[in-house]
Formats: structure tokens, sequence, C-alpha cells
């Protein structure tokens, strides 16, 4: 089945009628609310079943917002081909953090303890370190 003929039965068989954005999205947020919490009970049947639900509740919100599920999800892919370029300079006094080659901060450092603390960070983010002196 394809994902634009899933879409269109899902929307055809819902089980509330709704052209409200906020509703569409609240049904979606309590239906990964409960999966979640099933899920905090240890009870992953439950949790896998509420998360079903939930994904019906994505397509009727995609839909009652306009957006082509198809659409939606190839400008996803695209977007985690992409990825994220993480790069940390970290430098005698300095530390700051690039992502994509857009600089979006940095802090000051004092000495080595600073430094190691930097490179932590960055193993924790997933950045690549660059170490400059």
């Amino acid at each position: 089945m394809l994902l634009a003929e899933a879409v269109e039965l899902i929307w055809q068989n819902r089980r509330y009628i709704t052209l409200d954005p906020k509703q569409a999205l609240s049904h979606l947020n309590e239906e990964v609310a409960e999966s979640l919490k099933a899920l905090l009970r240890n009870d992953e049947e439950r949790a896998r079943k509420e998360l079903g639900d939930a994904l019906s509740c994505l397509f009727i919100a995609l839909k009652v917002l306009g957006m082509d599920a198809e659409e939606v999800v190839k400008q996803q892919v695209e977007n985690m081909r992409k990825g994220r370029d993480k790069v940390m300079v970290i430098t005698a006094n300095r530390v700051e953090i690039y992502v994509n080659g857009e600089r979006k901060g940095g802090w000051s450092v004092w000495g080595p303890e600073d430094r190691n603390q930097a490179k932590q960070i960055a193993a924790e983010f997933g950045c690549t370190v660059i170490e400059e002196d």
C-alpha cells in the first residue's frame, strides 16, 4: 500500500472529525502520551497499540494542516541525509561551536581543565574537535 493511499484510508475511517489543527494535534499528543505512559508501566504491547494510534493521528493532523505525507517524508529523509556537521574548535583561550559551517556560540577557557571539559562536551554532542594553539 502506498503512503498516500494509507493516509486517505485513515482519513476516511477516522474516529473523530475535525478540521481544527489544534484539535488534531491534541489527539496526536494524547496518543503519544498514552504510549509513553504504557511503556513506563512496562506494558510494551499497550505502548505499541497506542503508538499505532498515534501514527493514524499524525496522518490526520498532516491532512488537516494541508500537508502531503509523501513530501514530508521526502523532506525528512533529505534533512537526515544532510546531517549536521558539528565542529568544536578549541584554542588556548576559547571554545567555538560551528554547525554546518555557521558559528553558533562559544566561551572562554582558562586552562587545561576547561579544555578537557570542552572535549567531553564535544564527545557527548557528537562534535568533531579541532584543537588550535
